[in-house]
């Protein structure tokens, strides 16, 4: 270690300290987290309240909208506070308990959009056993397997990111603490557990991919041989917003870190963790929305005893 001292604290470092930018990001940052919070709370509303909703698909679909509260929840209010405080600082303590938070609701993501797809699998498939598979005992020990996972998971890598001595810069060029920006901090031979945290990752995305493109393999040769065009639109569409999300969650991810993290740049670490940050919890509601009159139903009536309440 030679006169290295171990870091105790780091510096988030995202944003310019220049009045403008943080202004600029103060007000950008505050509008999406409340698009976010206001688009997954209507969704959780309109389901819970409907309770013509209470089903399998939209269970799930109320977890999703949980996690991805979550989750904007854990790095944009900080980042905020930051713009408005100026003090960047963050114990050791606190980055660790952050980013196993991160982790714990982007693996409680994909492994409930997995479950999701089986969901859209057992509906299309075998229609007839629908509700004896996907009873409510059921559809309760999938999501708890989607949290247990997502927390065993969250262990694993959180531990393996901070069982190594931080010596060198405690500055982090980022806006929360990213896991491969807290790795370059790192004084000692850290190959060991890039690799396994990689290996972890592909795992767990493998799986889930996997389990994704066997259910929706099954889903599309069952929609091909429905003669009916106009009936094979209509019964694919009710699954096209799991796919949507499950591959606008993927695929940021994966652009962020193995596409842009090659070109790693300040400017383009911020550019890559925002994708991944923040565009899968404002637009999720927006897919599922979209094209779902039941949800768009559900939401007109509490936008409509909310206005006859606040009158």
């Amino acid at each position: 270690m030679g006169n290295q001292s171990i870091v105790t604290e780091f510096f988030l470092m995202g944003f310019a300290d220049d009045h403008e930018t943080q202004i600029l990001h103060l007000v950008m940052f505050l509008f999406i987290y409340l698009t976010a919070v206001v688009g997954n709370l209507l969704i959780i509303m309109a389901v819970t309240l409907d309770h013509y909703l209470h089903n399998p698909m939209y269970f799930f679909l109320v977890h999703l909208s949980f996690l991805d509260l979550c989750y904007i929840s854990i790095t944009v209010p900080k980042s905020i506070a930051i713009s408005i405080t100026k003090n960047r600082v963050v114990t050791f303590a606190e980055c660790a308990a952050q980013l196993f938070l991160i982790i714990t609701y982007t693996g409680g993501e994909l492994f409930l959009l997995t479950a999701m797809a089986y969901d859209c699998y057992v509906a299309i498939c075998q229609p007839l056993q629908y509700s004896m598979i996907m009873n409510w005992n059921a559809c309760i020990q999938m999501a708890a397997v989607a949290w247990i996972s997502s927390i065993i998971y969250a262990i694993l890598e959180t531990s393996l990111t901070f069982t190594v001595d931080f010596c060198g810069s405690n500055k982090i060029r980022q806006f929360f603490c990213d896991m491969p920006l807290l790795q370059k901090t790192s004084c000692t031979d850290s190959n060991v557990h890039t690799f396994l945290i990689l290996t972890l990752g592909v795992i767990v995305i493998t799986f889930c991919v996997g389990v994704l493109f066997a259910s929706y393999g099954y889903i599309f040769s069952t929609v091909l041989k429905i003669t009916s065009v106009h009936a094979r639109i209509k019964t694919f569409s009710t699954c096209t917003p799991y796919l949507t999300v499950f591959f606008l969650f993927v695929i940021t991810a994966v652009f962020s870190y193995m596409i842009l993290k090659n070109l790693s740049t300040p400017i383009m670490d911020v550019v890559s963790a925002c994708l991944y940050t923040l565009l899968p919890p404002v637009l999720n509601p927006i897919i599922y929305s979209l094209r779902n009159k039941d949800i768009q139903k559900s939401v007109w009536k509490i936008s409509t005893r909310l206005k006859h309440f606040l009158k």
